[in-house]
């Protein structure tokens, strides 16, 4: 595992593509996961996740080393002081900047989540968008001659379940290699042209205040081979 940062009562590290956070009942037979890979890093040192990315996404995962510091971490994230900062590649020309202001209802698992309410209402969820390259390729997809992508930062101001990715597909600009939400025709032609097998959502920048030292932290995670070759060729390496 990649890390970051490190210190005596947290630490960051780049999170690949395809790997949990921690064990979960969703994919009972998968043995690897995040958790335990750093913990077996550390010499068993226990380590607390204060936030989660979805399986499929890459970047900055923060984790506590102790309870008490998990503690005051959760507390900056449930108050929306953590700034959390995503790259994407999306289908279609998306506007320069944008806000998506709409709420989601709460996605609950089948098995983990059997026994929550089902009935409550959407939570509010706010993304931030800013568009920083587009491009256009001579290769039909769809019922379009030409295909259009767009590279984006996206800057989520709450924390719902895969609120990016959902928010990406309310507004028809659904983000690349997204199997539950993207465009299966676009899946499709990266994965015959390019060879491209990820979801295309990259965490590539956190920051927090330590919760003791009280001083401003920001990890940046760099992107893994895949994502990088889809940069190259795009010609988005100087964008990102």
């Amino acid at each position: 595992m990649e890390i970051l940062y490190r210190d005596d009562y947290l630490i960051a590290i780049n999170k690949p593509s395809g790997l949990l956070v921690h064990k979960s009942m969703i994919d009972r037979h998968e043995i690897y996961y995040a958790m335990k890979l750093l913990r077996d890093q550390l010499g068993g040192q226990w380590v607390y996740p204060v936030h989660r990315l979805d399986k499929p996404t890459s970047g900055v995962l923060l984790f506590a080393l102790e309870s008490e510091t998990a503690r005051l971490l959760s507390e900056q994230f449930k108050e929306h002081s953590i700034k959390k900062e995503y790259i994407a590649v999306v289908r279609g020309y998306t506007e320069e900047k944008g806000k998506i202001v709409h709420a989601l209802k709460e996605k609950l698992d089948k098995i983990s989540d059997k026994k929550a309410r089902k009935d409550k209402d959407a939570q509010e969820a706010v993304t931030d968008y800013e568009r920083l390259a587009v491009v256009e390729l001579d290769y039909a997809v769809g019922r379009y001659e030409k295909t259009r992508y767009s590279l984006v930062k996206l800057l989520p101001q709450t924390g719902r379940k895969h609120q990016l990715r959902r928010h990406m597909k309310h507004i028809s600009h659904h983000i690349l290699g997204d199997t539950k939400y993207g465009r299966g025709e676009h899946n499709k032609f990266i994965r015959s042209r390019y060879s491209m097998n990820r979801l295309l959502l990259h965490c590539n920048a956190l920051e927090i205040v330590h919760p003791y030292t009280e001083e401003a932290l920001r990890f940046e995670a760099g992107y893994d081979e895949v994502f990088m070759m889809i940069l190259n060729e795009f010609g988005w390496r100087d964008k990102v």
